[in-house]
């Protein structure tokens, strides 16, 4: 899983009741066979705070491989054959960002969980920063060097970091949001507690603070639930310090 340096982080908006069905599709083969492209696959995940959404994670080593290893998926055989069913469960499918990591998931040694096995499982957020383009460098940095080890102090474990990729969409029959700057972090914790805990001890932190003072807008967290099989659950038991390349 080195050299991932293109992510997408995928949010559909889904049909009443159709959770089940889009997780039970991607799990059942959709996720192994972009895997055997050479994707790399984090989530799927549903969001605590909204039944109809869903989320996931697809990861590249560059944008000109992207555009290939979507082209052979999505004109192969299994997207053939499973594309009218999972297109029925959606409402909308282009809220999607590209990313590139400046501190990168630590996924080396992970597998995705078989069908069937009890893996554990964890809460995880999404953390959307709208930020100035030309500060957006900055911005990450300051992320790493100040606010991060409040968050660590404050319990949290940050998985990864992001900010946007700004190259031009290699695979347009998929749109992604362009014209956006965001930095985006991941963290996991052990359950919606701890994460309400945080939530409230942040707003008491100067250096939090004053770092999303910075931001064009306020962030947006999405709480996460990682689906049976995805590689990222059990996240807060499995994962340590993201100092390695995903």
């Amino acid at each position: 899983m080195n050299g991932h340096t293109v992510f997408e982080l995928r949010q559909y908006t889904l049909r009443p009741g159709q959770c089940e069905r889009l997780v039970a599709l991607f799990e059942g083969g959709f996720g192994d066979s972009q895997v055997g492209l050479g994707m790399g696959l984090g989530g799927p995940f549903g969001d605590l705070d909204d039944p109809a959404r869903f989320g996931w994670l697809r990861r590249f080593p560059d944008m000109t491989t992207r555009a290939a290893a979507l082209a052979a998926f999505y004109d192969g055989p299994v997207w053939r054959t499973h594309r009218e069913a999972a297109n029925a469960t959606m409402l909308d499918s282009d809220d999607v960002l590209l990313l590139r990591p400046t501190q990168p998931f630590a996924l080396e040694g992970l597998s995705r969980p078989v069908a069937g096995e009890r893996a554990p499982a964890g809460l995880l957020t999404a953390t959307i920063c709208p930020a100035p383009s030309v500060d957006l460098a900055a911005l990450a940095r300051g992320f790493d060097a100040k606010v991060r080890p409040v968050l660590e102090r404050l319990g949290v474990t940050v998985l990864a970091q992001f900010i946007t990729e700004p190259a031009r969409n290699t695979f347009p029959r998929l749109p992604v949001r362009e014209g956006e700057s965001v930095f985006v972090w991941f963290a996991s914790f052990a359950d919606a507690h701890a994460q309400a805990r945080y939530e409230a001890a942040a707003t008491a932190e100067p250096v939090v603070v004053a770092w999303t003072q910075r931001l064009d807008a306020v962030p947006e967290t999405l709480r996460l639930a990682p689906t049976p099989r995805s590689l990222l659950r059990g996240a807060s038991s499995s994962i340590n310090r993201p100092r390695e390349h995903a």
